[in-house]
């Protein structure tokens, strides 16, 4: 995707470019034009106001995608972090040397969840620490099929299974989540409508000789709401990024030593 290979400091000067280049050229049109302001008033007001009106709401429409991808990025997180702490808190009643191993490569799957919140979508970064997590996953997951067949009717090993498998779905759930992103063609079309709105408008206040102020405050406010669009749709790499919270607060509380030990098999009946 284009936009999303340039940096937040590229990106915000394109736009702003783009955007005070169309609305200096209406007014410069304008200014040239304003003898003819009697003949062209009337059909350039009319069309610049169902401009304005169809461009308002595709800025809304693509907005609106922004802030749904932001929120399901938000969720994923808090998702995947609650199917490691119960994993973790499950995986303390398998029987030995699988709880141990495997409560120890689940402290290192936690931190390569952090560190994927951290590193740009699509990068080399991200795909490294995702080898990582599938390496971990892979360990993991032999582990737990040795326990589940050391005790095959135990209720342990098959709830950690369950779970195990949960947290693996989160996380890729969330790297999924990261590639979704708002499509080009609607980007693009925001800034290029955004872009020819703005020189309409900025050319019909110029041939009536007033409102060039007001024109670039539009111009202000367009710009901050495509950066707004596009910073929401970029993680980890603009000023709104997704928080971590939810996994850095798993991971602190594995720090803490295990509340439950480890299955001693099962309790002899009493009659």
């Amino acid at each position: 995707m284009f936009f999303f290979r340039l940096s937040s400091l590229e990106l915000g000067l394109l736009i702003f470019a783009v955007i005070f280049a169309a609305t200096g050229a209406g007014v410069l049109l304008g200014w040239r034009h304003r003898h003819r302001s009697e003949t062209l008033r009337e059909p350039f007001g009319a069309l610049q106001g169902a401009l304005l009106g169809v461009v308002g709401l595709l800025l809304a429409f693509g907005l609106a995608l922004a802030v749904d991808r932001y929120e399901g990025r938000r969720q994923d997180v808090v998702t995947e972090a609650n199917a490691i702490g119960t994993t973790y808190l499950r995986a303390q009643f398998l029987g030995e040397p699988a709880r141990t191993q495997s409560l120890r490569l689940l402290v290192r799957y936690a931190d390569g969840a952090i560190l994927l919140t951290r590193t740009v979508p699509g990068s080399s970064a991200e795909n490294a620490v995702e080898r990582q997590q599938l390496q971990l996953e892979r360990r993991l997951w032999a582990r737990a099929g040795r326990a589940l067949r050391r005790a095959p009717v135990a209720s342990a090993p098959r709830l950690y299974v369950e779970t195990l498998n949960e947290m693996f779905d989160a996380q890729d759930a969330r790297v999924a989540g990261l590639d979704n992103r708002v499509p080009t063609p609607v980007l693009l079309l925001e800034v290029l409508g955004s872009a020819a709105a703005l020189a309409l408008l900025s050319f019909y206040l110029s041939i009536l000789g007033r409102g060039l102020l007001t024109v670039a405050m539009a111009a202000v406010l367009v710009t901050l709401l495509l950066l707004v669009t596009f910073d929401l749709d970029r993680p980890a790499r603009g000023l709104i990024t997704v928080p971590s919270g939810a996994l850095a607060n798993v991971r602190a509380s594995m720090n803490q030593p295990p509340a439950a030990g480890p299955a001693v098999g099962p309790v002899p009946s009493q009659n």
